[in-house]
Order: C-alpha cells, then sequence, then structure tokens
C-alpha cells in the first residue's frame, strides 16, 4: 500500500510504498475510510521542537481517522470484522497513532489497540466520525474535562476552525453564552451558524470570561486570553501554534487565575460526541479531499484562512 511518510522537519512527505499492518495481539487493523488533515502535522513538518514526539524515522502521519475493521488479533474478541469504528488517537502509555511507533491514517490502514476503538453509528459518516477523533476529541475535553465549562457561563474560544468550531458548538449546546475570536473574515462568518454571542478578530474585545480556551496558540493568543478573564476565571491551553508565549503575569495574580493544559481526550469524550452527532446538533463544515491531496492541505493550513477541517475520503 501506498503512504504519506514524514522523514523529520523542513523535509517534504515522500508518496512512497510500505508494507501492509498485520493485526498482533490486542491489535486489530483497520481499513480508513477517512482522514482528517491537522494543523498539528503542520507543525511538526516545520518546528524542530516537535521531533522527540516521534520515535522512529519514517513513519506515517494522520491522528484522525474512522473506518472499518478488516483483521482482529487475539485478545479482541470484543469486536469483528466489518465493525465501523472511530479511533481515539491515545494510547495508554502516552504513544498515539500518527506519533511514535503507531503509523496513521495518510496511509490506507493502521494498527489500533482497544484503547482506540470506538463504536461508530451508523447515522455518523466516516468523514464525521475520523473528524472527532481529535479535533472534535480535543476540543470537547479541554471545555469540559478540562475546563469545567457548564451552562450560563461567559466562554471564549480562540480559533474557530477544525477544533474551535467543535468547542464553541458544543459550549452553545452546554448553554453557555458564547464568545469567539478569529483573525479569516471567512471563518468569522460562521458565528450565525455556531450560535456565538459575537466574534471578533481577537479575543481581548471582550471582558469578564468564566472560562477561556485557546485552540490556536500562537503566543499572542494565550497572553490575550489571560486579560479577559473574570476573577477566578480559566484559561485552557490546547494550541501549539507557538511553543512558547511572553504574558503578563499581572492578571494571573491580581484575579487568581488558573492555567491548564490539555492535551487530545478520552473515548468517553469521542462517545459523547458521536451522540452529539448523531443528533444532527454537531456537524462541523468539511473539506473533502482525496490521499493525493494531503500535502496540499497541509501547505494550505500553513498559509491559513481555511474555512472547516480537510477530511481525505479513501474509496
Amino acid at each position: 500500500m501506498q503512504s504519506w511518510r514524514f522523514y523529520g522537519t523542513d523535509k517534504p512527505l515522500v508518496f512512497e510504498e510500505v508494507a501492509e499492518p498485520e493485526a498482533g495481539p490486542g491489535e486489530v487493523v483497520v481499513d480508513v475510510k477517512a482522514a482528517g488533515v491537522c494543523h498539528s502535522d503542520v507543525s511538526a513538518l516545520d518546528d524542530p521542537g516537535w521531533m522527540p514526539m516521534f520515535f522512529r524515522i519514517p513513519m506515517t502521519l494522520g491522528h484522525e481517522n474512522a473506518g472499518v475493521i478488516t483483521q482482529v488479533g487475539e485478545g479482541m474478541d470484543q469486536w469483528k470484522v466489518g465493525d465501523r469504528v472511530g479511533l481515539s488517537p491515545m494510547m495508554a502509555d502516552g504513544d498515539a497513532i500518527g506519533y511514535g511507533k503507531w503509523d496513521g491514517g495518510y496511509g490506507p490502514k493502521v494498527r489500533a489497540t482497544e484503547d482506540n476503538l470506538v463504536h461508530l453509528p451508523d447515522e455518523v459518516s466516516f468523514e464525521l466520525g475520523a473528524l472527532a477523533t481529535d479535533a472534535g476529541l480535543t476540543a470537547y475535553h479541554a471545555l469540559v474535562a478540562r475546563g469545567g465549562a457548564q451552562k450560563g457561563m461567559k466562554v471564549g474560544i480562540i480559533g474557530l476552525g477544525g477544533l474551535g468550531y467543535v468547542g464553541a458548538r458544543v459550549a452553545v449546546l452546554m448553554g453557555c453564552e458564547v464568545y469567539g475570536a478569529e483573525i479569516a473574515p471567512e471563518t468569522q462568518k460562521l458565528a450565525d451558524e455556531i450560535g456565538l454571542t459575537d466574534v471578533a478578530d481577537s479575543i481581548d474585545k471582550f471582558s469578564d470570561l468564566d472560562l477561556v480556551v485557546d485552540y490556536a496558540g500562537f503566543g499572542t493568543t494565550t497572553a490575550a486570553a489571560l486579560t479577559v478573564l473574570k476573577e477566578f476565571g480559566t484559561l485552557v491551553q490546547v494550541g501549539m501554534g507557538r511553543l512558547e508565549s511572553t504574558i503578563s503575569t499581572y492578571p494571573l495574580i491580581i484575579n487568581q487565575l488558573t492555567i491548564k493544559g490539555s492535551k487530545s481526550g478520552t473515548k468517553e469524550d469521542l462517545g459523547a460526541l458521536y451522540d452529539l452527532m448523531r443528533s444532527g446538533a454537531l456537524k462541523p463544515p468539511m473539506n473533502l479531499i482525496k490521499q493525493a491531496d494531503v500535502p496540499d492541505a497541509l501547505a494550505n493550513l500553513r498559509t491559513g484562512g481555511v474555512v472547516g477541517r480537510y477530511i481525505a475520503v479513501y474509496d
């Protein structure tokens, strides 16, 4: 089979032949039907600070995957060939599909374990199923599990792209008063579709927020978030557009703020998202592409201004 292989920072992905995976004990093989294209992979290609996350080179990127089980290994009798699944990327040991030793969905087949597998309802497409596995899963976990979002809270969402759209929409569905920060004019136009109270190009246009979730993480966004929180407010940092930020400690101390990091999420988060998607209440915008288009999609993400998640669809 042919896959897009990662050879390290500042090197292009290479489309090359690799052996098809086999299901070992405690594993299954999933035929990928849809794979999301994430800005994190742009960062891996551009920023050497990401290299410690990769235990071997070359490898296949792509950590947002949904598909159908085609092989079942020893000890996995609870799953069967033909099961529709979404793949929560994180492993219990901290490794992840599309990182470390686990090849990802920029190739047509992946190995997965019980840590990853979540039943994908028939009512949810493979494309939405893939989007939920990282853009959705990470957004939900940051907002709910880490941020403690509750009905009636004033919530700020920085970045309304793949993750931020989901986070903002989930907050609206929870009954929060939601404010969005987004620099792309076309993406700002999604405000009514999401249900935002207001949208601006920077979060510092707002004030007295209980919770801000920064899905962009470009340093300046992190710093701005701290200036708009009310006393005892919380910032949850998700985005890794830049790996450092210079912040003012004044609001942090005076308003007794809390800063939390959030990475990925749980299988339970993914199941909750699939329930929302099954109801039709959560349907983020997508741009469907082919496997051959993955490098171009990454280049477009690097440039910015993309509305909706790129999803590579396999026949």
